[in-house]
């Protein structure tokens, strides 16, 4: 418990953080539209995002070794709000993806601070607990960040104003608590093809996992107002959707430890199949239809990553654990930088439900996949826990490496 309690600042500092970042997006998306962006901007945005993403992740560690990981946190939550600050002074798309780089510049770097920094403090008794605690934090931000769009007016100064105050706030708790500074950890190897070495199934299922999330996050909101949903409503809409992605991880968790995971993959994926055309179906049914179907979408594909994270290290050695896990992420970032553009290029061309036609495709091709590595190779004798793997930093694998060795 006292652990816990001396972490109570950085875990302040992840809900703040998740507030404001993860709030961006949807808000983006709805301002967007009132201004007279056209589809494909909007998901020009998403797309500058994980890019931001990804270049924070790569340089946030070589930047904690320079300057520590107070400074180090200061610098990506001024990035962050100075992204979120500028958006009304410049009312052009092409500049606000250049603001979206650095908003998600921010939250990989501000994350891969806060991991190291608990990284370092956490012993093998605590670990548990503390990433239970990280992990259900995290999550709430995430949610109450997509009702928050349901108050905040689109297009107006004082929604990315207050916004940016939350990032700001975000500083607070890290920089006046009395936990001492860690040492930096060297930064991992980035080895992408260590990913396909181990998995090629894991490598295409956290691909398809970002086309899934990374697209109905940033383009979901064009969706929801497409079929005509009130923004109070689409903030529901995506809470709904980030709720089912929570409920399902207990039940796919223990899929995954039961059964063989390229089968726990492939049967996610064609519920996700299921569910995107459920989803479409639904269109025409009324407000509670709609929710009901995001939230079933979210129950089917969020896990997803997970449950391809946990097979592609049940083939890694211990010490591989911390390289693997970054060379997933890699291949997160990158179906996440394309997924939006993407999307909203489909939606443009024809129409709403373009977007869960996308989605659905690309789950049918990893079935496919996912039955052609079934006969390639046998399965595995031996398999590592599964476990819950935030999209967060390259750090995160430092934090979940011993969890997945089973006693």
């Amino acid at each position: 418990m006292r652990m816990l309690v001396s972490f109570a600042a950085l875990f302040l500092s992840v809900l703040l953080l998740q507030l404001s970042t993860g709030g961006v997006g949807p808000l983006d998306a709805l301002s967007g539209l009132q201004l007279g962006f056209d589809t494909e901007q909007i998901g020009l945005l998403g797309s500058a995002h994980f890019l931001g993403f990804f270049i924070g992740c790569w340089w946030a560690p070589r930047l904690m070794g320079t300057v520590g990981h107070s400074r180090a946190f200061a610098a990506f939550t001024a990035t962050g709000a100075i992204g979120l600050l500028a958006h009304m002074l410049i009312l052009d798309p092409y500049a606000w993806a250049a603001m979206r780089v650095a908003s998600g510049l921010c939250v990989a770097g501000c994350y891969t601070v806060i991991e190291a920094w608990l990284q370092s403090k956490v012993t093998n008794e605590t670990r548990g607990r503390t990433m239970g605690v990280y992990r259900v934090v995290d999550m709430s931000g995430s949610l109450a960040a997509q009702l928050v769009i349901g108050i905040l007016p689109p297009a107006s100064y004082v929604s990315y104003n207050l916004l940016a105050i939350l990032c700001c706030a975000a500083l607070l708790p890290l920089t006046l608590t009395r936990v001492s500074q860690p040492e930096t950890p060297a930064a991992p190897r980035l080895r992408p093809m260590l990913a396909v070495s181990r998995s090629p199934l894991a490598a295409a299922g956290v691909v398809v996992a970002a086309l899934s999330g990374a697209s109905f996050r940033m383009v979901g909101p064009v969706y929801g107002q497409e079929v005509g949903l009130a923004t109070g409503q689409i903030a529901w809409f995506l809470a709904s959707f980030v709720l089912g992605g929570a409920l399902a991880q207990y039940p796919a968790g223990w899929l995954a430890d039961k059964y063989d995971r390229r089968w726990v993959l492939i049967w996610l994926s064609v519920a996700a199949i299921a569910s995107s055309a459920i989803t479409v179906g639904a269109q025409n049914t009324g407000t509670v239809g709609i929710m009901l179907t995001a939230g079933l979408f979210g129950l089917t594909t969020f896990p997803i990553y997970s449950v391809a994270s946990a097979h592609a290290h049940d083939f890694a050695e211990p010490h591989e654990r911390v390289e693997l896990s970054a060379a997933l992420m890699f291949f997160f970032a990158l179906g996440a930088i394309a997924a939006p553009y993407l999307a909203s290029t489909l939606i443009a061309s024809y129409g709403p439900p373009a977007l869960f036609v996308m989605i659905a495709a690309g789950h049918v091709a990893l079935v496919v996949f996912g039955v052609a590595r079934m006969r390639a190779r046998p399965t595995p004798n031996t398999r590592t826990n599964y476990i819950w793997a935030p999209r967060t930093s390259f750090q995160i694998g430092r934090l979940l490496g011993r969890q997945r060795d089973r006693d």
